[in-house]
């Protein structure tokens, strides 16, 4: 049997991709709300704040190939530079593999904003630089995550976002209790030595994996280091038949984040007989 039905509302946090908003990634994940209010029915709340950095127009075809497809919406053409509803949660400082984000603590800034304001959050799901973005907040508010990024950042690692943290005299915690559970879309790892201290030691947060085998805006290489730094690794990876972009309304995709997510809500004594993984499901 797989893992029971959460009997509380579930809060998630929906992160965008880059040249992306809140209002057009929900509009693009529409699908993917009614199923999960359907398969919850106990309610289910998703958040979708806007990254921090609006994007100039050179800025917009992506952060990664520029010759390929874009995220943003196709209608831009006349509009002035100040009307373009494209985001980013960073920007690449340069034009160098492996690169160094600039932006990255006003990113941190906002999702910190949204977690004091909004949360506590059971779960994070992100497209893209979204996913990304996801993958590292979700490391970030884990037990001991502070002090492996101090560790590295005296061997020239990025410092911990204080915006993420609260300190009570000599004692320090994160603003938000770690999350119950990642679904990482079009995900990826950031490779600079820089940081390190995010994915080292492995994730421990229960990540769910979502990659396009058409994908060619996000090197698959890229997307697996993350897999691969994340406790399950591959056996939390879905391969979808397509390209760039989350499935949001196939019944296979969609039935397999149900499935981890229930699994990855499900409390001590409830009656969990089949992990997601042994499922019929193409993880």
């Amino acid at each position: 049997m797989a893992a029971p039905t959460p009997t509380s509302p579930i809060k998630i946090l929906m992160l965008h991709g880059f040249t992306q908003s809140g209002p057009l990634f929900r509009a693009k994940t529409r699908a993917l709300e009614k199923n999960l209010q359907k398969a919850f029915p106990a309610g289910v709340t998703l958040s979708y704040p806007t990254g921090p950095i609006r994007l100039a127009r050179a800025e917009i075809p992506s952060f990664d190939n520029p010759s390929a497809t874009s995220e943003a919406p196709k209608d831009n053409a006349g509009q002035l530079e100040d009307d373009l509803d494209a985001w980013g949660w960073w920007k690449r400082k340069a034009n160098t593999d492996p690169f160094v984000c600039e932006g990255l603590e006003l990113g941190m800034g906002r999702v910190a904003e949204v977690l004091e304001a909004e949360g506590p959050f059971d779960g994070v799901i992100g497209f893209s630089q979204g996913g990304a973005m996801a993958a590292m907040v979700a490391a970030l508010l884990e037990e001991g995550r502070g002090e492996a990024v101090r560790k590295h950042e005296k061997d020239g690692g990025i410092r911990f976002p204080e915006m993420l943290e609260k300190r009570d005299g000599d004692v320090s915690r994160t603003i938000h209790p770690p999350f119950k559970f990642a679904a990482c879309y079009s995900g990826f790892k950031l490779l600079h030595p820089m940081y390190k201290g995010y994915y080292e030691p492995s994730i421990k947060t229960p990540v769910l994996h979502f990659l396009g085998s058409l994908d060619t805006v996000v090197d698959e290489k890229r997307s697996l280091a993350l897999v691969d730094v994340c406790e399950g690794g591959r056996q939390k990876l879905v391969y979808h038949p397509g390209g760039h972009f989350l499935p949001s309304s196939q019944r296979q995709f969609v039935g397999a984040l149900i499935a981890f997510m229930k699994e990855a809500l499900a409390t001590p004594g409830d009656d969990e007989e089949e992990k997601a993984e042994d499922m019929d499901l193409p993880f």
